[in-house]
This record gives C-alpha cells, sequence and structure tokens, in this order.
C-alpha cells in the first residue's frame, strides 16, 4: 500500500506545474480579482472583511477540486491504458488500493489548499483560531472527494465523461455554495436552496475554522461533511470489490 501511495504521489509530483501550481494560481486570482474589486465595495460581510472572508471558500475550492483530479485522472488513465490488470493482479486488498488512492488525492488537495492559504496570510494575516478544525476539514473533505474521483473514474468510459463532473456539477455547486457570499446576503427563499447544497456545509466549516466566523451549529456542518465523505468512501469500495468496468 505504502508502494501504490508513494507511486501516486511521485505522480502528480512529476507535474508540479501542472498538479500544484496552475490550481493556486487560478485560485489566487480569484482571491485578487474578487477580494480587492468586490472588497472595495462591500468592505465587511458579517462583521469581517470580506477579502478575508473569500480566503476558507478559495481554500476549500481548491481542497475539492484536486482531491477529485488527482484520483479521477489516475485511474482513469490506468483503465484507458489497460495497466490498471498489474495493480489488480498485486497482493494488495481492494481496502488497501482505495486507502492508497484517498490518501495520495488527499496528500495533493491538502498542500494545495495549504500554499492557498499560506498566499492569502500575505494579504490578511496568518491567525487561524481553529488550525486542529481546519485542518479536520480540509482532510475529511479532501478523502470524500478523493473517492468521488474514484467513483466517477470507474463509471467513465471517455474522457469526457470524467471532465463532465467537475465542470457541470462540482464547480456549480461551489460557486453557489457561498465561496463569495454569505447566506445572510441572500433573499429566504434562496437561503432555502443554498442549505440544500452539501458544499455549503464544507465551506462554512473552513469558514468557522479559518477566521471563527459566526457559524450557528459549527459541529452539524462538521458531521453533514463527514457523513457525506463516508458514504463516497464506502461507495468507492464498494464499486472496486465488483470490480465495477475496472477492464473498461
Amino acid at each position: 500500500m505504502r508502494t501504490l501511495y508513494r507511486k501516486e504521489v511521485k505522480r502528480f509530483l512529476r507535474v508540479p506545474g501542472q498538479t500544484i501550481l496552475s490550481p493556486l494560481i487560478t485560485t489566487a486570482l480569484y482571491f485578487v480579482v474578487f477580494g480587492w474589486s468586490l472588497g472595495g465595495r462591500l468592505r465587511e460581510v458579517e462583521g469581517v472583511p470580506y477579502i478575508r472572508f473569500l480566503v476558507p471558500g478559495l481554500v476549500m475550492l481548491g481542497v475539492i477540486n484536486n482531491a477529485f483530479l488527482n484520483t479521477s485522472s489516475s485511474l482513469f488513465i490506468l483503465k484507458l491504458q489497460g495497466t490498471i490488470v498489474d495493480l489488480l493482479v498485486t497482493p494488495l486488498s481492494y481496502l488497501e488500493i482505495l486507502a492508497a488512492f484517498l490518501a495520495a488525492g488527499a496528500t495533493r488537495a491538502l498542500i494545495v489548499g495549504g500554499m492557498t492559504w499560506a498566499t492569502a496570510a500575505l494579504f490578511v494575516g496568518p491567525y487561524v483560531p481553529h488550525p486542529i478544525e481546519a485542518f479536520l476539514a480540509g482532510l475529511i473533505v479532501a478523502l470524500g472527494f478523493a473517492a468521488a474521483g474514484l467513483i466517477v473514474a470507474l463509471w467513465s468510459e471517455k474522457f469526457e465523461q470524467v471532465n463532465f463532473i467537475p465542470t457541470f456539477v462540482i464547480t456549480p455547486l461551489a460557486f453557489l455554495g457561498g465561496v463569495f457570499y454569505s447566506a445572510a446576503m441572500l433573499p429566504p427563499g434562496f437561503r432555502v436552496v443554498l442549505h440544500l447544497n452539501p458544499i455549503y456545509y464544507m465551506i462554512e466549516s473552513m469558514r468557522f475554522a479559518l477566521i471563527g466566523h459566526n457559524v450557528e451549529r459549527p459541529w452539524a456542518g462538521f458531521a453533514v461533511i463527514l457523513g457525506i465523505a463516508g458514504i463516497l468512501v464506502i461507495w468507492a469500495l464498494w464499486l472496486l470489490r465488483r470490480g465495477y468496468k475496472l477492464r473498461a
């Protein structure tokens, strides 16, 4: 398992410009454009400077995207090249294979998330009121979306299908999940819809941890993201054990 984990980590470290630097630059651009352009007008959101309010959402956005992309691209390429068979004949159990992929995806996600926070800290300061909760929120979400990446890779038969979920599902949910605004800024009807978005709870959990934002029930949010991650991990393991499209 350790060997597979190292192989997966080395895979994304071979192209750091694409796997780490590129998403970091993209997130930094969101921070600069939205933070500086809207920050001059909004000033504060619920007593928090707008540019600081943005940071947790952008950190979580980096975690979500990179955890998903790492596992989905890696497993799909193994399927496409037919080398997935080499992995299946190793003495590793399906649980160990899953754990190695999830750990590698979480590693990349946390590196990008950590570097995003470090970049933002240059502008808003490094103080984090709940560092342990911030790490746990990032880790739980990273593991959940790494599992989601595996599920999509198993289901997909073409690259277009792999790209469909992040483009048409994850990105819209993230942008509508409160990255750039607070629930209090929305009309009551839209607020109800926002609370049905699972990514909203991920962003709010990170917002509570990184900036001490006054979340009504922070541990309820953590329970939601833990439940979602648990379901995705169990689902991914179930598909692996079934051999679902592993040789497609």
